[in-house]
């Protein structure tokens, strides 16, 4: 059994404090940091009894959709291994790419990141393509033509109509 921390890593902390400074209306059912009793039982050697995971609730329908999270954290040195909907993905077995999870829980309504040891407490940005620029928009942009600037005529000195001295610029 994994020695009990007593608080999570701040890598696991950030996960879900940036999932929810971007999509703040998410769901957060099944967000997860340290173990409950059950969870000790069941998984005494989980990366959540040492504050290196977390756990994401799958909430497409408010911007966090943990199909697209779970394959663009591949990417993430920071990752130990990823399970999500009964698959598995570690770092150290990458090669292999998706494997079937055989936990007793398949993990559907949420993402489970575990976190590399010497990660813990780095809390760069996890959703690093997420509130970007829409590639589309962008495009569009860039092909719109700005109007052109309008030219404004030039005020012309009043001219008197009661006499002719006062029209005359000095």
């Amino acid at each position: 059994m994994k020695i009990l921390a007593k608080k999570a890593t701040p890598a696991a902390i950030a996960v879900l404090r940036q999932a929810t400074a971007l999509k703040p209306l998410r769901k957060k059912a099944s967000d997860g940091l340290l173990p409950s009793a059950a969870h000790l039982k069941q998984s005494a050697n989980s990366d959540h009894n040492t504050g290196f995971a977390v756990d994401l609730t799958h909430d497409p329908k408010n911007g966090i959709d943990c199909v697209v999270i779970f394959e663009k954290l591949k990417e993430d040195e920071r990752v130990k291994y990823l399970i999500f909907q009964g698959q598995i993905w570690s770092k150290e077995r990458a090669k292999e790419g998706n494997r079937k999870y055989s936990g007793s829980n398949p993990h559907n309504k949420h993402l489970h990141i575990s976190i590399n040891d010497g990660s813990g407490n780095d809390t760069s940005p996890w959703f690093w393509w997420m509130n970007q620029p829409n590639p589309l928009k962008v495009l569009v942009a860039s092909v719109t033509p700005t109007p052109a600037k309008k030219a404004y005529p030039v005020a012309k000195p009043a001219v008197c109509t009661c006499c002719k001295l006062h029209s005359k610029t000095k």
